[in-house]
């Protein structure tokens, strides 16, 4: 169970005091300031225009702020061609739909794209790409051309492709959009393992509160450009003034726990992250009842 306080370590990532607007005018980010925990799981939750994906293109450099510094592992970023050349190894980001992303003509030439370009020999772009692979499932795809595979595959191959760079930090722009419940579920178990075999940072953004809930260490609250909320699912969502300025949902969990609880059929006061530990709670009662 999840119920501790955001660890004191380094942050591997940080923003401070950064806006940035776009050539329209259009204000995207409002004096951010925030810090992402090494690794750990970080949500980030806010309705579209919110400034999601913009914050992570400054994670990486692709976007530069009209005011403030990002830094990275304690550094701030600087953006020179050798600075970002580096940043982009340890700071992978994985966007939303695969198909911006691929654009070589097989699974093999997709992955290995990033440690030839790296200026790896080449006994070293096989062992990367290879780990690669494997890391993300995806070993019986290595010739397949990358235009027959389906969305999920794409996403995976995607994956690979950051995972090939050896990063640091991995970042998923909606993650679980357009996959059916099996792919996406098949998805999140491969970002657990890659952030618990590696110690990789993953950062995600995400509409789906049941998701973020379970799945995340830590969660920012992001609307209209401006973090309005941070800290542990349970801080956050059990929270129901600030879910309503959100404008988001409680996670189903949250309810059926808060039910069950005020009828007295769960044995703890410490809430479940998962079904799994709600059920126990529930078994553990009724052992309880049993007993008496």
């Amino acid at each position: 169970m999840r119920w501790y306080v955001q660890l004191k370590s380094k942050p591997i990532l940080e923003a401070r005091e950064i806006s940035f607007s776009y050539a329209d005018g259009t204000q995207a980010l409002d004096k951010i300031s925030l810090s992402i925990p090494r690794g750990k799981k970080t949500a980030f939750l806010g309705p579209n225009g919110a400034g999601k994906t913009t914050l992570f293109l400054h994670f990486n450099g692709i976007l530069k702020p009209n005011r403030g510094k990002v830094c990275y592992d304690g550094r701030e970023v600087r953006y020179n061609h050798t600075s970002l050349l580096n940043l982009r190894k340890n700071v992978g980001i994985v966007f939303q739909d695969p198909e911006t992303q691929l654009f070589s003509s097989s699974v093999w030439q997709e992955i290995s794209f990033g440690p030839v370009n790296l200026g790896l020999p080449k006994e070293k772009v096989w062992e990367r790409v290879n780990q690669a692979m494997a890391e993300a499932g995806i070993t019986d795809l290595r010739d397949k051309p990358t235009h027959f595979l389906s969305y999920g595959q794409k996403k995976r191959v995607a994956i690979a492709d950051i995972l090939a760079m050896k990063p640091k930090v991995l970042i998923c722009d909606e993650p679980t959009a357009w996959l059916d419940v099996k792919c996406a579920a098949q998805t999140m178990e491969l970002f657990d393992l890659i952030n618990h075999t590696t110690g990789v940072t993953i950062i995600f953004s995400t509409h789906d509160v049941d998701l973020a809930y379970s799945w995340a260490d830590y969660i920012f609250l992001i609307k209209n450009g401006k973090i309005i909320a941070e800290g542990i699912p349970e801080h956050i969502f059990y929270n129901q003034r600030l879910l309503a300025e959100a404008e988001l949902d409680r996670p189903w969990l949250v309810d059926i726990y808060e039910e069950l609880k005020r009828k007295g059929w769960v044995a703890s006061n410490v809430p479940p992250s998962t079904k799994q530990e709600l059920l126990e709670q529930i078994r553990e009662k009724n052992v309880m009842v049993t007993n008496d």
